[in-house]
């Protein structure tokens, strides 16, 4: 488990293969909670190949020092994620 938001991370092994591998992130919020978004990928057995970027966001709640996950939301495509984003400055040019 996780000590510090730094230590995060949505990098997974399976067998000695990297089938979850963390492309960047980038810390929302720190605290007692703590929300990250990733870029990651993963990894296709059949290819033998990384699959196209993928996007999730990732909520941690800080207990006796270490930090777990309570909720995540996965962004299913990039245009999903253009779409998010399209959806947000629409609403924050409004305010």
């Amino acid at each position: 488990m996780a000590e510090t938001v730094e230590e995060l991370t949505v990098t997974y092994e399976d067998g000695g293969i990297e089938t979850v591998k963390e492309l960047d992130k980038k810390v929302l919020s720190k605290g007692a909670w703590a929300t990250v978004i990733y870029k990651y990928q993963d990894w296709n057995r059949t290819k033998e190949e990384y699959g196209p970027d993928k996007f999730t966001i990732r909520r941690y709640q800080k207990r006796n020092g270490e930090y777990s996950q309570k909720s995540k939301f996965n962004i299913s495509s990039e245009k999903q994620a253009k779409e998010i984003i399209e959806a947000l400055t629409e609403w924050i040019s409004e305010g």
